[in-house]
C-alpha cells in the first residue's frame, strides 16, 4: 500500500516503538499522523518532540490524541481505580466487558470515537495490549474474593456483605478473555465503518522470546502465573486478528511480533521512577529491625523506617514501557542466552515494509495463514459420496434429515426448515418463485398443522414456529432464541419479535414469504448473467448446481444465504 498522502494512526505512539516508527514513516509522506498515547503529557510530549525533530512540517501534520481506548469515551481520563470505586461506573464497565456488543456500546466506546474522529486509512497499534489486561491479575483479585466469601460467611454484617459485591464485582471487571473479545469486535467494527485500508499490531510474546523457564519475574512464582497470562492474552489475541485477517470486508491484517526485550530509548543518569512516581528513599537502622515471630506483614504503615528525604539516582537504560534498567539489568538481560534485545528501529523498518507490500517473512499471520491445515482436495472428493450415502439412507429410512441444532447458529436451523417447508409445499424453486407471498404463507401454515412429525422436530431442537398471524407461537419447554443469559422471562416488543424470527424462529408471516421469493429470484437472476456458452471455471453455482431449479437444495440455499446476505463467505483456504 502506498503510505504518501494517507492518514495515519498510531495507537502507543509515545512509546518505544511508536516513536521509532512515527519517525519513520514520515519519511513516506503521509498526509497526517494521529499520535495517541494513554495520557495527555505523552501525547503532548510525543508530538512537541515530533515537530522538533521535523519543524517543516507544518502544525497540522502530528495531531495528539489521549486516552484509555479499552473502556468507554466518558471514562477514558480516568484511571482504572477510579472506574472501579464508584459503583456505578464499575458496573457500566462490567456491562461493556460481558454484554453484547449493541451499536450502543459500540458507539460509547473510546477507541469508536477515535476512529471516527479521523477516519485513518493506516492504523498501527504499538499499545501492549496483553500486558494491559494481564497485569489487571485476576489472580489477586480472585484471593481477595475467596477471601470476603469466608469473612462473609462467619458474618452477618453489613460491611461484609457490601465489600463481597464490591470485589465480585471487580473480579467481573478483570475477566481477561471477554476484555480481549470485545476489544477487538470494536476495533473491526470501527475500521470496518471508517474504512481503514490495513491495521498493524505490534505484539508481544509475553517472555520476551523465553519459554516456561524465564527467569525474569516480580516476586512471583516461577514461571510467573502473571507473565504467563500475558502471553495466554497475548495469543489470544493474536487468534482474533487471524480471523479478523480471515474477514473479507475487514482492513490487511498484519502483526509483527518481537522476541526479545526492545532497547532503548536514551541512556542517561538521574532519577528513578516506579509507575510514574520517584523512589523514595528510607532506611530501617539495625535497632529498629523487625523480629521473626508469628506472622510477617507483607506491607505496613507504622514509622519504624526513617525517611532520608532524597529520591533513588542513578545510571539507567530507559526501555520505554518497561521501564528503567540498572546498568546491570541491561547487561544480565542482553547476555547472550538471555532475552537479548532488538531495537525500535528495526521493529518499524519491518512494519514499514509490510505496510507497502513487503514480505519480512516476520508477519505472524500470515505464517498462521501458511501453517494451518486448510481444507483438501481428497475431503472435497469424499463430500460427494457422504452426500450420496446420506440421501440413500434418507430414501431407506422415509425421512428427511433437515437440521438437529448441534451445527449452529439457530438461524441456519431456521433457514433450513423454512426452505424444506417451501419445498414440500412447491417441490421446486421455479414454482416457488411464481407464488404470491400471502399463499405461501398460509401453505407452509398448513403443513405445519397437518404434520405432526415435521412440527415436533422443529420445536423439539429449540426452534419456535411463529404463525403467519405473528402472534401465535408453536414451541417447545426450551427455546434457543432469545438466548437465556440468566433471567428466564423477557418482555415482548414488535422489535423483539421481528429480532427473535430474523435470530432462530421459522417465520411464517408474509413478510418473510417475501423475503424468499426474492431470494429465488435474484438466484434465478445470477444463473441468467451466465452466458449460455460459458464451460469455464469461473462460475460456481450455475443452473446445474441448482439442479435447473427442479427442486429446493434446503443446504445450498442457506450456504447461499449465509454468503449473500450474512457476509460469511470463507475469504481464505
Amino acid at each position: 500500500m502506498d503510505i504518501k498522502g494517507k492518514t495515519v494512526l498510531i495507537l502507543g505512539a509515545w512509546g518505544l516503538v511508536g516513536s521509532a516508527i512515527a519517525r519513520r514513516i514520515v519519511q513516506e509522506k503521509p498526509k497526517n499522523i494521529i499520535i495517541a498515547s494513554l495520557k495527555q503529557w505523552e501525547a503532548e510530549e510525543a508530538v512537541a518532540k515530533l515537530k522538533e525533530e521535523f519543524p517543516e512540517l507544518g502544525d497540522n501534520f502530528f495531531i495528539p490524541w489521549w486516552g484509555n481506548i479499552f473502556v468507554r469515551d466518558e471514562f477514558k481520563d480516568m484511571s482504572r481505580e477510579e472506574i472501579l470505586s464508584d459503583p456505578e461506573r464499575r458496573r457500566i464497565l462490567i456491562n461493556d466487558i460481558i454484554g453484547e456488543l449493541t451499536d450502543e456500546t459500540l458507539k460509547h466506546s473510546a477507541l469508536y470515537k477515535l476512529l471516527n474522529q479521523f477516519a485513518p486509512e493506516i492504523v498501527i497499534d504499538c499499545i501492549n495490549t496483553a500486558t494491559a489486561i494481564a497485569y489487571q491479575n485476576i489472580f489477586t483479585i480472585a484471593t481477595e474474593v475467596l477471601n470476603s466469601i469466608d469473612k462473609f460467611k462467619n458474618s452477618d454484617g453489613k460491611k461484609e456483605k457490601e465489600n463481597l459485591i464490591e470485589l465480585t464485582e471487580r473480579l467481573l471487571a478483570t475477566l481477561y478473555i471477554p476484555q480481549i473479545i470485545k476489544h477487538v469486535q470494536i476495533l473491526y467494527r470501527s475500521m470496518q465503518e471508517v474504512g481503514t485500508k490495513i491495521y498493524v499490531k505490534i505484539g508481544t510474546s509475553g517472555t520476551g522470546g523465553m519459554g516456561l523457564n524465564i527467569p525474569y519475574t516480580h516476586s512471583e512464582e516461577r514461571p510467573s502465573r502473571v507473565l504467563l497470562s500475558k502471553s495466554a492474552v497475548a495469543g489470544a489475541h493474536t487468534l482474533l486478528l487471524f480471523l479478523m485477517g480471515r474477514t473479507p470486508d475487514a482492513p490487511i491484517t498484519k502483526e509483527i511480533k518481537p522476541t526479545a526485550a526492545i532497547a532503548w530509548k536514551k541512556i542517561g543518569f538521574g532519577e528513578i521512577k516506579f509507575q510514574g512516581k520517584p523512589v523514595e528513599l528510607i532506611d530501617c537502622p539495625p535497632d529498629k529491625a523487625f523480629k521473626l515471630k508469628g506472622t510477617l506483614e507483607l506491607r505496613i504503615t507504622e514509622n519504624n523506617f526513617e525517611k532520608l528525604n532524597e529520591t533513588l539516582k542513578s545510571v539507567f537504560i530507559d526501555t520505554g514501557e518497561n521501564g528503567l534498567f540498572s546498568r546491570a539489568e541491561f547487561e544480565t538481560l542482553s547476555t547472550p542466552g538471555q532475552m537479548e534485545y532488538v531495537t525500535p528501529e528495526e521493529i518499524a523498518e519491518t512494519v514499514i515494509f509490510e505496510i507497502k507490500g513487503g514480505n519480512t517473512g516476520h508477519d505472524i499471520i500470515n505464517a498462521l495463514d501458511h501453517a494451518t491445515l486448510e481444507p483438501t482436495y481428497r475431503a472435497g472428493f469424499l463430500t460427494e459420496f457422504a452426500l450420496k450415502k446420506m440421501r440413500e439412507l434418507e430414501k431407506q429410512y422415509n425421512v428427511e434429515s433437515i437440521a438437529f441444532e448441534l451445527l449452529g447458529p439457530p438461524r441456519l436451523s431456521k433457514l433450513l426448515y423454512e426452505a424444506h417447508l417451501l419445498k414440500l409445499a412447491y417441490g421446486s424453486m421455479e414454482n416457488a418463485v411464481k407464488q404470491d407471498p400471502k399463499d405461501m404463507s398460509q401453505k407452509c401454515a398448513e403443513i405445519i398443522k397437518s404434520n405432526k412429525k415435521l412440527r415436533a422436530q422443529i420445536i423439539s431442537i429449540g426452534i419456535p414456529i411463529l404463525m403467519p398471524d405473528g402472534e401465535t407461537l408453536i414451541r417447545g419447554n426450551e427455546i434457543k432464541i432469545p438466548p437465556y443469559r440468566g433471567e428466564n422471562t423477557v418482555e415482548i416488543t414488535p422489535e423483539k419479535i421481528n429480532h427473535w424470527a430474523y435470530d432462530g424462529w421459522v417465520d411464517l408471516r408474509v413478510e418473510n414469504m417475501e423475503v424468499w421469493k426474492r431470494r429465488f429470484e435474484q438466484i434465478i437472476k445470477e444463473t441468467q448473467l451466465i452466458p449460455p456458452g460459458d464451460t469455464s471455471s469461473r462460475a460456481v453455482r450455475t443452473k446445474d448446481y441448482w439442479e435447473d431449479f427442479k427442486t429446493i437444495n434446503e443446504g445450498k440455499l442457506a450456504g447461499w444465504i449465509l454468503d449473500r446476505e450474512e457476509r460469511g463467505m470463507r475469504m481464505k483456504a
